[in-house]
């Protein structure tokens, strides 16, 4: 279930739910810990965010 966008939604629920008044914390718990994303196949994983300093993470890290 990767590439889906269930970061992005739950982010942006988040968002409408502050613009409310709500208090809310999002907690993104990735399961593959101690494992390079890069590495992975892209059907497991998902695409892969380069950042700045060339960590490989997660693709709703950069958004």
């Amino acid at each position: 279930v990767s590439s889906l966008g269930k970061g992005i939604a739950s982010a942006s629920l988040g968002a409408l739910l502050q613009a409310r008044g709500y208090k809310v914390r999002l907690r993104k718990l990735d399961p593959y810990l101690n494992v390079d994303p890069g590495t992975m196949n892209p059907i497991q994983h998902g695409e892969v965010f380069v950042t700045e300093d060339g960590a490989e993470t997660d693709l709703d890290l950069g958004h």
